[in-house]
Order: structure tokens, then sequence, then C-alpha cells
């Protein structure tokens, strides 16, 4: 797994832990797919380490089997030593017996499926109370004294009988969702954005299509994609949404079956399910070509689907929560006058990253086709618009004339005098041994790096594995102190430059008019960027290019004489190969906001920040001030393997700008007038 992903979500975490000691109810909102139960896990484990006295009942949704879910999930990162203070137990009616439904105590994490607890059921007659008022000592003194938190997954669905019958039992209530309600007060104290998931390749981008394709027009991209999706080893599916109510037969039959059957499409295996269970009076629409037909009962082709090779799956809109299906890259909504917006809920299904664990094994192609989901369909309110750019003109004359070199962290295995092998058989057994488990805790505890190197090491020899993990912490000693000493760890890597082809998310913090090496897609001029401060950054540069005398400046055939472009632009992380890697408990790539090659042909790098606050930050005072400082670590030493490039941190306060410049691994602080006087001077 990525490192820049393990840091989001223990970031987050650590914030939802921090806010859930101060308040009584607190709101986590994370897109779907970015691993919520797993942070849900992590956030139950930390709190129990702190407090054992504490319990969890965690209400999860009946539908999609969401709750056992959950239940599994949980039991599987506390077996395996992730979140080994967990001790989960799913509630249900199956546990019910002779005696009558009893809840058993010695659990700390209770999962209970919502629809369980509703009028007239067996937990709503008296067991779960009962069960509650001996967890927190509430029975004459014999109790456990016990404090119980309600932790609401998909808290937007209504809980009403939990929240009107069960209310005083709980000491904390924490909500998880992809789209917590804001009518109910569910205002997100912690959340990750769609932006920063996107980023770490936590989630897929999404590419929408025209309204005004029809289904085989997704078919046939489908078609497209499932042929590329060969090299990343995945099968491929595409999820077609049909109406809930009245028109799905209809929809079926009319718009969807005929295309299938064409003989191009023959192929392709197909599976549609407008009802499950079949209750009387509804549609019960269930069919598949594939040879499970007749032979598996139609309450299990949704696991079936989830993990085969069904290429096109038929549902109605009720496929919101609960349903994984990482191979999923594609959405087509079927449109009729009363269509609505795309449900965020609906959208997760096809936005989970399938090769996440080893994404860094994966090729630039593959990397994309792993992180792009194609979507049909009216597109959510809350969801920014994703504008397609390329270089100008096609990119060659600029990708020719605009070369950057990046740079890379060696490895400590890379390192010519370094014996992995001599420095673990040197170290001494352990007396006592450890357990398998413990070790795998500590394992996992650091660097992906170091979790590679321990399993090259060991490879099919557990007792390596075991000497290897038995001194983790002295290779992660001898790793930190190489790695973050830069002037030996920081390497010049290739020459790099612009990809031809990226995207930006579109914002409320727009310039246009800046005359540089991108142009839309569309042939709109505004471009977007992701902060106040990034897009007065672009204005002082676009201000700096109209002079004509501070940016380099490119000719090309076919321009006409008004035309005018400088050689500078923003660096959309998409496709782009300009990076810095620095260290922070792991390897990660700065990709700068901005490059410049000036009149006098030297490259100029910015990273821009800003210390006003900004509204809907995500970021902590010391996450951003550990930032800056690893940025400033970082362009030191990449100053002084790179001494002809000038390294920038632009810090934006109230209206003005403090810019630290880093040249030659020398840092001074200067301010913009002088930033601008330098770009005419031959040395700095």
């Amino acid at each position: 797994m990525l490192q820049e992903v393990k840091d989001l979500q223990d970031n987050a975490v650590s914030r939802l832990v921090e806010k859930v000691s101060k308040k009584d109810e607190t709101t986590f909102r994370a897109p779907t797919g970015s691993g919520k139960t797993r942070m849900m896990a992590d956030m139950m484990n930390r709190i129990i380490e702190a407090n054992e006295n504490v319990i969890f009942l965690v209400s999860s949704l009946s539908k999609g089997d969401l709750a056992k879910q959950d239940y599994e999930s949980f039991k599987e990162t506390a077996d395996d030593g992730t979140f080994p203070q967990l001790n989960p137990y799913l509630i249900s009616t199956d546990i019910s017996g002779e005696e009558g439904l009893q809840i058993p105590d010695g659990y700390n994490v209770y999962v209970l499926p919502r629809d369980l607890f509703k009028e007239d059921s067996l937990l709503m007659r008296g067991p779960m109370i009962n069960f509650l008022r001996t967890m927190t000592g509430d029975i004459f003194g014999e109790g456990k004294n016990k404090i119980i938190y309600l932790v609401k997954d998909e808290c937007h669905q209504a809980t009403s009988n939990i929240d009107t019958k069960l209310k005083g039992f709980f000491r904390k209530v924490i909500n998880f969702s992809a789209t917590p309600d804001k009518k109910k007060g569910q205002i997100p104290d912690v959340m990750i954005t769609d932006s920063e998931a996107e980023k770490a390749c936590l989630i897929k981008r999404v590419e929408f299509g025209s309204l005004d394709d029809t289904v085989e027009d997704a078919i046939r991209k489908f078609k497209e994609v499932k042929q590329q999706y060969i090299s990343l080893d995945v099968e491929p599916c595409l999820i077609i949404q049909i109406s809930n109510k009245g028109k799905a037969e209809q929809e079926w039959n009319v718009n969807i079956r005929p295309v299938l059957d064409q003989v191009e499409n023959q192929g392709l295996k197909w599976m549609v399910m407008v009802d499950l269970k079949g209750k009387k009076g509804e549609d019960s629409l269930c069919d598949t070509n594939d040879i499970i037909k007749g032979k598996l009962p139609v309450s299990q082709w949704k696991d079936y689907a989830r993990n085969r090779g069904i290429d096109v799956i038929i549902f109605k809109m009720v496929i919101s929560e609960g349903w994984d299906i990482p191979r999923a890259c594609m959405l087509y909504q079927v449109r009729d006058s009363k269509s609505k917006q795309l449900d965020e809920q609906v959208l997760g299904r096809v936005r989970r990253n399938p090769r996440l664990l080893d994404f860094e094994t994966l090729n630039d192609e593959q990397k994309r086709l792993a992180t792009t989901a194609w979507v049909w369909g009216i597109r959510p309110d809350t969801m920014m618009a994703r504008r397609q750019v390329s270089l100008f003109g096609g990119g060659t004359e600029i990708q020719d004339n605009f070369k950057v070199k990046s740079t890379r962290l060696e490895n400590l295995t890379q390192k010519a005098d370094f014996d992995i092998e001599g420095f673990i058989e040197g170290q001494l057994d352990k007396l006592e041994s450890t357990s398998i488990f413990e070790l795998h805790k500590k394992l996992s505890r650091v660097p992906n790096d170091l979790q590679s190197l321990c399993y090259d090491y060991s490879r099919e020899d557990i007792q390596r594995w075991y000497k290897f993990a038995e001194n983790i912490d002295k290779v992660k000693e001898k790793y930190d102190n190489y790695i973050c000493d830069y002037d030996k760890s920081v390497v010049v890597d290739k020459e790099v430059t612009f990809p031809v082809t990226s995207s930006f998310t579109e914002t409320s913090h727009e310039e246009q008019g800046l005359n540089w090496v991108w142009s839309r897609k569309d042939g709109k001029d505004k471009f977007a960027f992701d902060s106040y401060a990034e897009k007065e950054w672009a204005a002082k540069l676009r201000q700096l290019a109209s002079k004509r005398k501070y940016i380099s400046e490119l000719e090309m055939p076919g321009m006409d004489e008004d035309d005018e472009l400088f050689l500078w632009g923003k660096n959309y992380p998409l496709n782009s190969e300009i990076k810095y890697e620095y260290y922070s408990n792991g390897i990660h790539a700065s990709y700068p906001d901005f490059v410049m090659k000036d009149k006098l042909g030297r490259i100029h790098i910015f990273e821009v920040k800003s210390v006003n606050v900004a509204v809907g930050t995500t970021i902590s005072k010391e996450e951003y001030e550990k930032k800056v400082k690893e940025l400033h670590d970082l362009y030191i030493a990449c100053s002084k393997k790179l001494p002809d490039y000038r390294f920038y941190l632009p810090i934006m306060k109230d209206d003005d700008w403090r810019i630290r410049r880093y040249y030659s691994g020398v840092f001074r602080e200067i301010s913009y007038e002088e930033f601008r006087k330098s770009l005419k001077e031959q040395d700095l």
C-alpha cells in the first residue's frame, strides 16, 4: 500500500480520536472507497488501548449485509494483529434459543444491524436494553461499569429507534459517512476530501461521459478498456443503473438487452438483478447469460458477481451502500425525464482502487487504469467537474524546450557499502522469542520500503523473516540515519517534462489569460487552482510573463503574431513525473505546484503555501508546519544536487508574500520584489 495512503488515513484517525475526546458527538466524512471501515477499526483500537473500559456499539445498515462486512473486517484486523485491541461480536437474532435472545458480554465491539432493532423485533422486546444496562452497571450496581460509544456507520441513514430508545446509554456518538446529512447536524469535524484521496491514489478520479451517450456507447468504451485491463490483471466490469420503480423491465427489454444481444457483444457476460428477494407485488427481474443460471440461487448472485467474470451488471438504484466491488470501473445511469443526480454512494461503487495494495509495482499506464473511473450520469452538486488539459500545439515543441530534472531517494540497500545480509546475521539472537502476531504488528508499523526489504530478505525462509522482524528497530534506526541524511540519499534522477495530457478539478479559485504551456480541451481559457494562494501566485507569474522580460517565450509553428506562449505552468499531478522524493516515516513524492523557465534558461520550482486560515481546511497547524520543515530540508538538498535550479516556498500571509529561496544549498528569505529582480540577474 502507498505510504501516502497510510499517512492520509493515519492522520485522519489521529484528528478524529482527538475530536472524540473533546466532543459528545463527532462526524467523520471520507469518500466511498477510501477505507472508511479500516479507519473506524483504527479509531476504536486506539480508544480502547487508551481506556479498556470503553466498548463500542456499531450501528450498520442491514441491507447489503453491511453489518456482516463490518464485523468480518474488524475480526480480520484483530486476528492478524493490525488492531489487536478489538474483540468484535455480530448481534444476530440467530442467537436466540429456548431461553430467549441474549447478547453475551466479554466483547468490546458489538455490531448491530440497524433493521434488527425496529418495532416488534426480538431486540426491541427487552434484550438490547437489558444488555446495555448490564454493561453500564444500571442494575443494582451489578453491571460491568463500561462506557459505551455509539458508532453510526452510514450515519446519513435514519436510526430513529436507536436514537430514541437507547440514547441515554451512550457517552459518545461518532458518525461515519461519505455523505453526512447536514440537516441532521452532521457537520464533518474531520474529513478526507475527494481531492486528497485521489491525490494519494486511494480512490479513482472520474471521467464523465457525455449525457448524450447511449448504453451502446458505454458498452463500446467498456470493451476498449477491458482490453487495456488485461495488463492490470483485473477483470473490470460495467455497472448499469436503472430505475427503481415502474420502468425497470422496460429499460431492460428496450434499452439494454437488445444491445447486449448484438453479435459483437455476445462475448460479454451480463447479469441483471432488480430484486433478489422476489417479494410479492414487486419486480423480480433477475437474469444472466452466465453458466450459473439455474445452478446457483439468485440470492447468491451478488457475491458471485463481486469476484467473477461478469462484465456487465444491471441494478436498480439501490446499489448505494454495503456492496464492495473494486473491479468495477464504469457506471452508466439510464436516463429518462425523471433521472436524478448520481448518488455519491452509488458513484463510490466504481471509485475503489483495485490494485491499492501493490500499486507501487505498476507501470505508469497500469496506474492510470487503476485510478480512472468512467461515468455516464448527472453529476452530483457536491462533486466538482474535472477538466482535461493538454500541452499547447500537441506538446512536442514544449517538451523539447522545457526539460526538468527530478530527484529520488536512494534506498539503503542500493548503497554500495551496505550489506543487509551481514547486518541482520550480525545481530544477537533474542533470549526470549516474540510471538508472530507481535512481530507482524511491529513490522506493519514501519514504512513500506522496510517491509518490502524484510520480505525480499526472507523470501521463503520463515526463520530469516523472524530474525529480520525481531531486529526491525535496529534496521529502522540504520535506515533512518541513512535516508534522512539527504546529502547521501538524495540523487539526481532522470530528465523529465510536463505530460502531454493531464487534468484539474474545478474550484472557485480561477484565473485566465495565463499564456502558459496548457490549453483546455474544451477550448475555454479558465484554469482552476487548489487554493487562493495558488491562484494568486499564478497571477504573479502571469504578470511576469506579460512583461516579456522574465520568462522564456516559445514561438511555435501556426501561432498568430499576437499569440504568446511562455514556458511556465501548473504541475498537475496526473501523469506528471516532475517530482522530488523526501522521507517522512516512509518515502513520499513532492509534486511542486509550478515550474518556470526564465529568459536565461534557468529552472525555477515553486511549492506555494499559505498561513491564512482557509475555509474547509483539513490539515492542522502542526501538520502544516511539519510539511514546511520537510520541504525546507528537501529543497536544501535538491538545490545542492541541482546547483543551477532555484527552489522556492512562496508563503502567503494576508495579502503579502515572504519567499523562501533555495539555491546551491543556501536558504534565504526574500520579498517578491527581490524575487522579481533576481530573474534578470546572472547570479544570485
